[in-house]
C-alpha cells in the first residue's frame, strides 16, 4: 500500500527520480545485454485494475465484454513489442496489514454511500472523480487473463514482496505497478502503470539510484527510510513524533505544504547520522512511540529484504522475512493442502486454500446501497451458501476448531472490529459428504456424479436434477441456480426483477463488446445497480463452490462476460419495471421467447415447491404508465439498443476464452437457511432472512443458529 508521502515527494521535489522510458527500446536493450533471454515485465495486477477498466459505464455492474477487450488490447501491445507478461494478484491479507485493510474498507463505504446518494439525486452515473471499480473485478480479471493464456499467479504472502522477489530471481525487465514500495526493494526497475501510453509503450521509470543520490543515502538505507516515513508495518502515528523532531533538528522551515516534502529530506539526514548497525537501529527504535519488546523497525526493515539479500541494519541471522503465511494449517491432509495451494498460486482457487490453510477469508466492498432496507448486503445473502461450501471443505477435518471460518466481509452495519465466526455446516447428501481426496483427485463417472451432487448441495436444489438436465446451454444451469437462490433468499425480489435478469441473459448471447457498448439507458436506478452487484458477487460464490467440489463446471461457464452485461441488465430492468411487453423485452426476437419461457418455468417450479411465489411490483420510473400489471403493459421506454452487431477484432495474440480447466456437467444449486448477522443483543431482521443470535468470545463474533430446519 506504499510509503507515506514518497509518491508526492519524488513527483514534486525530485524530478530526476522519474525518467521517461520507451519499453520497446528498453526491451531491445534487454535482449542485447542478455543473449537468449526474452524481456518479461512482472505486473502488479491489483494496482492496474483502474487502468484496465476503460468502459465508460461502471455503476451498472460491469461491462464485462468491453473489459475483456480492454485486457486483450493491453496484452496485445506488449505481445507485438515482444515483451512477455507475468501477472501477480494478492492472495492473502497479512495480519500486519489488517488494520490498514479495514480502514480502507471503511473509506470505501463512505465513497459508495456518496455514489448512491448522487444516483438517487441525479438519476445518472457520477463523474470520473467518484469512479469505483465494479464489484468482483479482481476475481474475474484473474480468470480473464488465464483465458488469454497469460501466466497468472496468486500470492501466498505479501504480494509486493513476492513480485519483487520473483522479478529479481527471474531477471525480469521491470515491475509494472503503482506502489512506492517497489522504489524501496532492491530489485529490477519499477515502471508506472499510471503514466503508461499503450500506443507508444512509453512510461515513467523510477530510479532508486537517483533517489539515493538526492537524499545522500545508500541503497541499503531505503528500507529504514520507508519505515520512518510510515508504511504497512510501521504505522504513521508511531513515527510522527520522530519525524517532527527530525524536521526541527535540521532547521527546515516553511509552510505546511513545504514541510511535507522537507520532512523526507530531514528523515534522510537523520538516517545518515545513525550508526549503520543493529545497535543503531535499536537506538532509533527506542525513539518511536510504541511499547513493545519486539523491535518494530527491525521487523519493518526485514520486510524489504529479499531472499539472498542482507542488511547492515539487521543481525546477520536476519536476512529475509518469514515466507509462509500459515505455519500450522488447520487441514490435516498434506496432499490435499498441497493440491489446494497449487490451485491457489495458479489463480484458479483462492478462497478454498484460505479456508483449508488458516480458516480465514475476506471480501472487499460491493457497490450496494446500505440505506436500502429491502435489499440486504450480498455478504449476508450468500452466507448460507458459503457455510455449505465450508462444510464440504472441512467435513473430514479432525480438529473441532476447524468447524468455523473467520470472515472479514464488508456489509452494512459491520464495523469490521473483529471477524465474524461463521459455522461450517455440511449440507445433507446421501451417504454423507465425500472426502476431498475423492472429490478432487479421483476419476470416473461415479466421481463426476459426486461432484455434481456436492455442488447442488451447496445451494439446495438437489431435488431438481431432472428439471435442470433439460437445459441445453452450459451457462443456463448455473445462471438459473443463482437466480433461484436469490429469489428464495430475498423476500423483496419481485417478478419484474426476474424478468429483467432472464431477458438480459438470453439477449446477451451473440452480442459483441462493441454492440453492448452502444446501448443507451435513459437514467440510472439505484436499486438496479444494487441488484447487478448482487448477481456478479453471486457468480464468485458459484466459483468457490465449483472449486470446492472438484470443478463439475468449466470455469468459463461461470464468468460474467458469458452471462452478464451491466448496461444491458439496467436497460432490461427499466423496461421490465415499466411494464413493456415480452416482445419488446426480448428485442422483438421470436427465437429467444422459448428459452426465456423455459428458464422462467423452471425457476417458478422450484420456487413453488419452496412455497415462494413471485409478486408483480412494478416501480413507476418514467412517464406513460399503463394501469395494467406485468409484461402485458406496453409503455414507451426510451432505451436504445444497437441493431448492428460488429464482431470484435484482436491482433497480435492468440486466445481462447473457453480454455479453462474443469469437466462440464449441467448443475443446480441448493437454497439454504440464511443467518442474520447481529451484534450481541440486537434482534433487528432484514426482510426474508432468518434470525440468529451472536455471542462474543475472544474478540470474535460467533454466529449461532436458532432455526432448527438446518438439522432436519
Amino acid at each position: 500500500m506504499g510509503v507515506k508521502g514518497l509518491q508526492q515527494f519524488v513527483d514534486s521535489t525530485c524530478p530526476a527520480v522519474g525518467i521517461w522510458v520507451n519499453l520497446k527500446k528498453m526491451a531491445e536493450q534487454y535482449k542485447c545485454s542478455r543473449a537468449g533471454r526474452s524481456p518479461v515485465v512482472v505486473v502488479d495486477a491489483m494496482s492496474c485494475l483502474r487502468y484496465w477498466y476503460t468502459p465508460e459505464a461502471w455503476v451498472h455492474g460491469g461491462q464485462w465484454r468491453e473489459y475483456l477487450e480492454s485486457l486483450k488490447s493491453f496484452v496485445n501491445a506488449f505481445s507485438v513489442a515482444g515483451i512477455g507478461l507475468v501477472f501477480f494478484f494478492d492472495g492473502v491479507i497479512e495480519q500486519k496489514k489488517r488494520d490498514e485493510w479495514i480502514q480502507r474498507r471503511r473509506r470505501n463505504n463512505k465513497e459508495i454511500l456518496k455514489i448512491f446518494q448522487y444516483m438517487k439525486a441525479n438519476a445518472c452515473q457520477p463523474g470520473k472523480n467518484m469512479f469505483f471499480i465494479p464489484s468482483g473485478l479482481a476475481t474475474f480479471t484473474r480468470f480473464a487473463l488465464k483465458s488469454l493464456g497469460l501466466n497468472t499467479i496468486c500470492s501466498l504472502q505479501e504480494a509486493d514482496y513476492e513480485i519483487a522477489s520473483y522479478a529479481r530471481a527471474n531477471e525480469a525487465m521491470a515491475i509494472l505497478g503503482q506502489d512506492t514500495d517497489y522504489l524501496i526493494y532492491d530489485t529490477v526497475p519499477y515502471i508506472l502503470i499510471s503514466k503508461l501510453s499503450l500506443r507508444s509503450l512509453a512510461t515513467v521509470m523510477y530510479s532508486r539510484e537517483n533517489l539515493c543520490r538526492s537524499l545522500s543515502l545508500q541503497m541499503v538505507d531505503l528500507p529504514l527510510l520507508a519505515c520512518l516515513l510510515g508504511n504497512d508495518t510501521v504505522p504513521e502515528y508511531i513515527v510522527g513524533r520522530l519525524k517532527t523532531q527530525c524536521l526541527s533538528a535540521y532547521s527546515l522551515s516553511g509552510p505546511d505544504t513545504m514541510q511535507k516534502t522537507e520532512m523526507i529530506a530531514a528523515v534522510a539526514r537523520y538516517i545518515s547520522s545513525v550508526d549503520h548497525s543493529p545497535s543503531g537501529l535499536r537506538e532509533v527504535d527506542r525513539n518511536l512511540q510504541h511499547h513493545s519488546d519486539e523491535s518494530l523497525l527491525e521487523k519493518g526493515v526485514e520486510s524489504y529484504i529479499l531472499p539472498g539479500q542482507s542488511s547492515p541494519w539487521l543481525p546477520r541471522n536476519k536476512i529475509s522475512p518469514v515466507t509462509h503465511q500459515c505455519e500450522m494449517p488447520i487441514y490435516p491432509n498434506h496432499r490435499i493442502l498441497q493440491y489446494a495451494k497449487e490451485k491457489h498460486t495458479k489463480a484458479e482457487s483462492s478462497m478454498v486454500y484460505r479456508v483449508l490453510s488458516n480458516g480465514e477469508v475476506e471480501c472487499s466492498n460491493t457497490l450496494e446501497d446500505e440505506l436500502d432496507a429491502d435489499l440486504p448486503g450480498q455478504a449476508i445473502i450468500y452466507r448460507s451458501a458459503r457455510q455449505s461450501i465450508y462444510g464440504i471443505l472441512l467435513a473430514d477435518a479432525q480438529s473441532g476448531l476447524c468447524r468455523a471460518v473467520k470472515e472479514w466481509f464488508v456489509y452494512p452495519g459491520n464495523l469490521l472490529q473483529q471477524p465474524d465466526l461463521v459455522p461450517a455446516l455440511p449440507p445433507e447428501l446421501p451417504g454423507g459428504i465425500p472426502d476431498l481426496e475423492t472429490l478432487w483427485l479421483s476419476e470416473g463417472s461415479s466421481v463426476e456424479e459426486l461432484r455434481y451432487q456436492a455442488f447442488l448441495a451447496c445451494f439446495g436444489l438437489q431435488d431438481f436434477i431432472q428439471e435442470f438436465n433439460h437445459l441445453e446451454l452450459p451457462t443456463s444451469a448455473p445462471f438459473c441456480c443463482l437466480l433461484i437462490y436469490i429469489t428464495l433468499q430475498v423476500s423483496t425480489f419481485c417478478l419484474e426483477d426476474l424478468n429483467a435478469y432472464l431477458a438480459q441473459v438470453v439477449c446477451i448471447r451473440g452480442k459483441s463488446a462493441d454492440h453492448l457498448a452502444q446501448i443507451q439507458v435513459p437514467h440510472v436506478d439505484s436499486r438496479a445497480v444494487h441488484l447487478a452487484s448482487l448477481f456478479v458477487r453471486g457468480l464468485s460464490v458459484l466459483i468457490s463452490a465449483n472449486c470446492a467440489c472438484g470443478y463439475p463446471f468449466k470455469m468459463v461457464d461461470l464468468m460474467p462476460w458469458e452471462v452478464f452485461d451491466g448496461k444491458l441488465f439496467h436497460a432490461k430492468y427499466l423496461q421490465s419495471h415499466n411494464g413493456c411487453t415480452m416482445d419488446d423485452l426480448l428485442e422483438k426476437n421470436e427465437v429467444l421467447v422459448p428459452e426465456f419461457q423455459k428458464l422462467k418455468c423452471l425457476i417458478n417450479t422450484v420456487c413453488a415447491r419452496n412455497n415462494r411465489t413471485l409478486q408483480s411490483k412494478p416501480r413507476p420510473l418514467m412517464a406513460g404508465h399503463s394501469s395494467e400489471k406485468g409484461l402485458d403493459r406496453l409503455v414507451e421506454v426510451p432505451i436504445t439498443f444497437p441493431s448492428v452487431d460488429t464482431p470484435p477484432t484482436t491482433q497480435g495474440i492468440k486466445y481462447d476464452i473457453h480454455n479453462l480447466a474443469g469437466p462440464t456437467q449441467l448443475k443446480q444449486v441448493e437454497v439454504t437457511d440464511q443467518i442474520q448477522d447481529l451484534s450481541p443483543g440486537d434482534h433487528s431482521v432484514h426482510p426474508g432472512l432468518l434470525v440468529s443470535k451472536v455471542t462474543s468470545r475472544d474478540g470474535v463474533r460467533q454466529i449461532v443458529e436458532e432455526d432448527s430446519t438446518r438439522s432436519e
